[in-house]
Order: C-alpha cells, then sequence, then structure tokens
C-alpha cells in the first residue's frame, strides 16, 4: 500500500510509435471520400455525445434547487437553454480537443481505436480548431446570455479537462481519476452559477457528491479495460495497484459519497431526495462492498456491475433533486 504504484509500468513496455501513413503507389485507386454524413458523424462522435448527455444530468436539477432556494420559483427559460447548450457545446469541445491530445494512444487502445482521429477519419488540425471553435461559442454565449461568472466557470473546466487532466494528470500519476473529477463535477457550479450568479453550500455538496461518485465509476471501467490501459502506458489505478486496492478505494469512496450526500438535507433539500439519497447511495455501497468481496475470494470481480449502478445512481439521485425543487 505504501509502495509508489506507478513503478509497476517501469518494466513496461512503452506505447509504439504510429506507423507511417504510406502514399498511395502512382496510379492505385485512392481511398474514397467519407459522406457529407459520414463526416458529419465523425464530427459528433468527437464530442462524446454519451459522456455529454451524463453531464447535462446533473446541470439541470442544480438549476431548478438553485432558482427554489434563492427566489422560491424556477430559473427562466433562456438561462435554462442558454446553459443547456452552452454546456453540451463546453463539454463537446473538452472532448474533442481530447481527442486531439489522446490520438496516439488512442490507436493503442481497443476501447477508443475507433474514434475519428484514431481512424484517420478528420485531420487532426481540423479536429482541434472545431473543439477550440465550439468551446469559444459555449464560453462567449455563457457570458453573454446568462452571466460571466457561468462563463468562467465553463472555460475553467475545459481548460482544467483538456491542460490538468489530460496532458498532465492521465499520464503521471494514478490518481488522475480522482483529481481529474473536479471538471466533471463543474456542471453543478455552472448550473448553479448561471441562476444565481454566486455559490453556495448547497451548490458545493451537490459537486462534491459528483466528485466522490467518479472514482469508483471510472475504476471500474479502468478494471474492465486495463489491458488497453497498460498497452498505452496510462497509470491509471487498477493497471499499477492490485485488484484490492482499487475495491477498498471504491468502497471508501462510496460511503463518503453516500454521506456527503445527507448532508443536503439540512440545507434544504427535503424527504424525497432524502430517500433516494438513501437508498440508491446504499445500493451503491453494497455494489462496491460485492466488488470487494469477489475480488477478495479471488473471482472475477464483474466490474461493469458496478460501473452501469453508478451511471443509474446519479441520474436516479438527481432526478429526485429535480422533483424535490417542487416540495421545497
Amino acid at each position: 500500500m505504501n509502495e509508489d504504484p506507478t513503478r509497476a509500468l517501469a518494466d513496461r513496455p512503452r506505447p509504439q510509435a504510429r506507423k507511417r501513413i504510406e502514399l498511395p503507389a502512382p496510379g492505385a485507386e485512392a481511398p474514397a471520400r467519407p459522406s457529407l454524413r459520414q463526416l458529419i458523424g465523425a464530427y459528433v462522435s468527437l464530442t462524446k455525445p454519451r459522456i455529454v448527455e451524463l453531464l447535462l444530468i446533473t446541470t439541470i436539477p442544480a438549476m431548478l434547487v438553485a432558482a427554489r432556494m434563492e427566489y422560491d420559483g424556477l430559473p427562466s427559460l433562456t438561462a435554462v437553454l442558454a446553459t443547456l447548450i452552452g454546456g453540451a457545446l463546453a463539454a463537446g469541445s473538452a472532448n474533442a480537443i481530447n481527442c486531439y491530445i489522446d490520438r496516439d494512444i488512442d490507436q493503442l487502445m481497443a476501447r477508443t481505436s475507433r474514434r475519428p482521429l484514431a481512424k484517420h477519419q478528420i485531420p487532426p488540425r481540423n479536429a482541434l480548431i472545431f473543439g477550440l471553435v465550439i468551446g469559444a461559442v459555449a464560453v462567449l454565449g455563457m457570458g453573454l446570455l446568462v452571466n460571466w461568472l457561468a462563463a468562467l466557470l465553463t472555460f475553467g473546466a475545459i481548460v482544467y479537462y483538456d491542460v490538468v487532466y489530460t496532458i498532465w494528470l492521465k499520464r503521471t500519476t494514478p490518481y488522475n481519476t480522482v483529481w481529474g473529477g473536479a471538471c466533471g463535477a463543474a456542471p453543478v457550479l455552472i448550473g448553479w452559477a448561471a441562476v444565481t450568479g454566486h455559490m453556495s453550500w448547497m451548490a458545493w455538496v451537490l459537486f462534491a457528491v459528483v466528485f466522490l461518485w467518479q472514482p469508483p465509476h471510472f475504476y471500474v471501467l479502468a478494471m474492465k479495460f486495463k489491458d488497453d490501459y497498460a498497452a498505452a502506458g496510462i497509470p491509471m489505478l487498477p493497471v499499477v495497484a492490485p485488484a484490492r486496492r482499487v475495491a477498498i478505494e471504491s468502497v471508501v469512496y462510496g460511503w463518503a459519497m453516500l454521506a456527503v450526500s445527507l448532508v443536503a438535507v439540512p440545507l434544504g433539500a427535503t424527504w424525497l431526495y432524502g430517500i433516494v439519497a438513501v437508498v440508491a447511495g446504499g445500493l451503491f455501497v453494497w455494489e462496491c462492498h460485492k466488488l470487494l468481496g469477489r475480488v477478495n475470494r479471488g473471482e472475477d470481480p464483474k466490474p461493469m456491475r458496478l460501473f452501469h449502478w453508478s451511471t443509474s445512481y446519479l441520474t436516479l439521485l438527481f432526478l429526485a433533486l429535480a422533483a424535490d425543487s417542487f416540495l421545497m
């Protein structure tokens, strides 16, 4: 437990350099150009729509609760639409730039080998420009249509994800998932700021819930694709540490997440949110303990069971929070 886990990668083969792309010989048939539909699909794929969807699940409930607690009403439709569109563009921007930065390792992992840059569907320069442009539109749109605190938080989330996490943390420390969780939890703060123009204790509690939720959520995904990350030289915790340590940390973060989620009750959440937080959070922690039990018995850890439930947990908790806002 005290040994530096990054040493486990020392003897692993480093990622091989990408092969040179040979130009077709004179007279050879040129590869077919992608259709407009295929090209649009490739650019959409760069934004990782499923991740964007998960991020936005936390934004609307945060806005509803903020409006109810601050002025006992509902957020304006303009603020909601601008925040959702801006948030989707910002997340898409961060993901597209992430694909540009990670295009070397994406080709080495089976899970990511079908991404547009790994398959050479889009020139890397075009992908980078696309990500920067939609990011600029997101930040300016948030500033002009919502407020500049929400815009600043949006800009910070993009920079944190692509510079702090993707370029630095992801490739240097097994705690990349932990500290990288700040950008994944940022939509809560952005949604709150979009309504109120400032932060409150409730906003930070909800931020902490998502922040603590992310390590077990991504730990088990990394357990599933451990060989992929190892081949790419990425020191995810399941690559450099025993499965038991990963499971124990998942249990610890699960309990911390459950405890913090209950702090929202004395801050103003009602009985509906409290019941869902206890039941859904309890099932989350139970799945973490079941993962640890399977690892201790030397069985297949079945990490995707916890992964899928973790997604359901976050959705249920924030749906309850949204419904709860009408009972406050």
